[in-house]
């Protein structure tokens, strides 16, 4: 069953430290043409619910990889494992990570709550309702579609700006409208060291 509500996504130290684990693991065994096999019913029930998850890399504070899913459709350990590994080799902006990257590599996994649709009669009244630094968002209209992490809005914390960016991540115009956007919104925990 997939956790519902950020209440639900309340970790204990046990719990972050071995989804941090996890995408460790992953990452290192990528190195060497290996992929973990995990049994999600080895972990609690929080871990091994169906869960959904972005996983960042930034080394030397720069952004090196991230990939996730946006809806819940495998355990979360399994999630967390799968997205820390396609961040790590996978992501088409940048070259596979090295093990000379390694000791320098920050991994930060946000957990996501499901997205629920918004309402809004206008760009201006979407914009009224953003909660910077809360608020992740999946913008689509017909087959395009972008999202922006809650975490995001450190570098664009002015939401007229966080919507022009992401029209653009969506591969629309950032001053394009129309009434058939469609906006989703949902929230996240992170987890880091």
């Amino acid at each position: 069953m997939p956790m519902s509500s950020t209440s639900d996504l309340v970790f204990s130290p046990a719990q972050r430290e071995a989804l941090l684990g996890l995408a460790w693991e992953s990452i290192e065994r990528g190195l060497h043409g290996e992929r973990i096999r995990l049994d999600a019913s080895h972990y609690d029930d929080v871990l091994g619910a169906d869960g959904a998850s972005f996983v960042t890399l930034n080394l030397s504070g720069n952004l090196r990889g991230c990939i996730g899913s946006l809806e819940a459709h495998q355990p979360l350990v399994l999630d967390v494992s799968s997205n820390a590994h396609s961040a790590a080799f996978r992501d088409p902006r940048f070259s596979p990570v090295s093990a000379r990257d390694l000791p320098q590599l920050d991994i930060h996994i946000s957990v996501l709550t499901p997205a629920s649709p918004m309402t809004f009669r206008s760009e201006a009244h979407l914009i009224e309702q953003l909660q910077p630094g809360v608020d992740g968002l999946i913008l689509s209209l017909g087959t395009q579609r972008g999202t922006f992490l809650p975490s995001v809005w450190e570098s664009l914390p002015d939401a007229r700006d966080f919507l022009q960016q992401l029209k653009r991540k969506a591969g629309l115009p950032a001053d394009f409208w129309s009434d058939d956007v469609r906006v989703d919104r949902y929230s996240t925990v992170s987890v880091s060291r």
